[in-house]
């Protein structure tokens, strides 16, 4: 039988693989990899994650790897906007188009009878060499198009090409409308370091290095292909992926070699970023949150607040209102727990201040 593990060793599992146990003395790229990229479309939800993760983390050293180029904002996985590494983006962009396809087809459905591929053409004609706001693109594309929406037309574009959010978007000091520029214009021209089966096997590495042990569907809803059973066997079989049983008799999969936490371990209180992937496009996410609790969190418009931890688990949420750090919890804390909520949200108020 495969090695099976409790509901507390596959919390603080993933925990500690998130660096939610512990804080690191890491540059912010090298965690922004441990989490194969921060969901983005909230410009200030990547600094609140790596803030939750990292010792002494400062918004200028993210500022400078955006304007450097090190790292992009892109839409990925699922059509979401990341915030990732510029060479992982390279080759996971690849892995993400199938997806991004089909948005292509639902936007073109809302056009006037033109084809998604002239609208795409039209685009990067118009980026070729330069960067255009999403403002200015959507007029020039309406031009040629003058019977479609122009923010429809930007929405082809947008998911139909490798098009990044070139700064002054994203910044902690500054951010701006979106404006974007081809991948290939803003990073250099270069070619995927790896491509089909082996880009998605190296895709399901960095996922269990961050994420393990994972469900089949876990995986797939993360990164929104389907279809990757053949391939988590494929590797099992040939010894680099083990299988071990989930509290519920879960089939999970999980890189050889990697520790499983014991339950026991401290699980300090968190300030979690809004839409970190720990939470959000999470099939396992009974590991880390009742049903229940997380679904007073959903909204209408699919914006989600930060979140709280403690103990590992959700246990309410957190915004910044004029400036401040407000909680709202959903659960009752002990007079230790409630010290480490004020103590965190106070760290994250100066974080908030220092920066301003």
């Amino acid at each position: 039988m495969a090695d099976e593990i409790s509901p507390g060793q596959w919390n603080r599992t993933l925990l500690q693989r998130q660096h939610l146990l512990e804080r690191v003395d890491e540059d912010a790229i090298e965690v922004l990899d441990r989490c194969v990229g921060l969901q983005a479309q909230d410009p200030k939800a990547p600094f609140f994650g790596l803030w939750s993760r990292i010792n002494d983390f400062d918004a200028a050293e993210l500022d400078g790897l955006l304007v450097d180029r090190e790292v992009v904002r892109m839409a990925l996985l699922r059509s979401t906007v990341f915030l990732i590494d510029a060479e992982d983006a390279r080759w996971i962009r690849p892995i993400a188009q199938p997806v991004l396809h089909t948005e292509v087809a639902i936007h073109e459905r809302r056009l006037s009878g033109t084809a998604a591929t002239d609208v795409l053409a039209d685009a990067a004609e118009l980026l070729a060499g330069r960067e255009m706001s999403g403002a200015e693109l959507g007029r020039e594309l309406a031009q040629r198009h003058p019977d479609d929406d122009p923010s429809t037309l930007v929405s082809v574009a947008r998911c139909g090409l490798p098009l990044v959010q070139v700064p002054p978007r994203g910044l902690w000091r500054g951010s701006a409308a979106p404006t974007y520029q081809l991948f290939d214009d803003w990073v250099g021209p270069g070619e995927p370091a790896v491509v089909d089966d082996e880009a998605l096997k190296d895709l399901i590495r960095l996922y269990l290095r961050g994420f393990g042990p994972a469900t089949v569907k876990g995986i797939q809803t993360w990164c929104g292909r389907t279809r990757l059973r053949p391939l988590l066997e494929a590797m099992e079989a040939d010894w680099e992926l083990v299988i071990r049983t989930g509290p519920d008799g879960e089939q999970l999969f999980d890189l050889d070699g990697l520790d499983i936490v014991d339950a026991d371990v401290p699980a300090p209180v968190r300030l979690v970023a809004p839409y970190d992937n720990v939470f959000v496009a999470q099939a396992d996410r009974r590991r880390i949150a009742d049903d229940d609790r997380y679904r007073r969190l959903l909204t209408a418009n699919g914006r989600f607040p930060g979140f709280v931890l403690v103990d590992g688990r959700l246990a309410g949420s957190w915004r910044l209102e004029s400036g401040r750090v407000v909680t709202d919890m959903m659960v009752d804390l002990t007079r230790r727990e409630r010290a480490e909520l004020d103590a965190e949200c106070l760290r994250l108020q100066q974080f908030c201040d220092s920066q301003a």
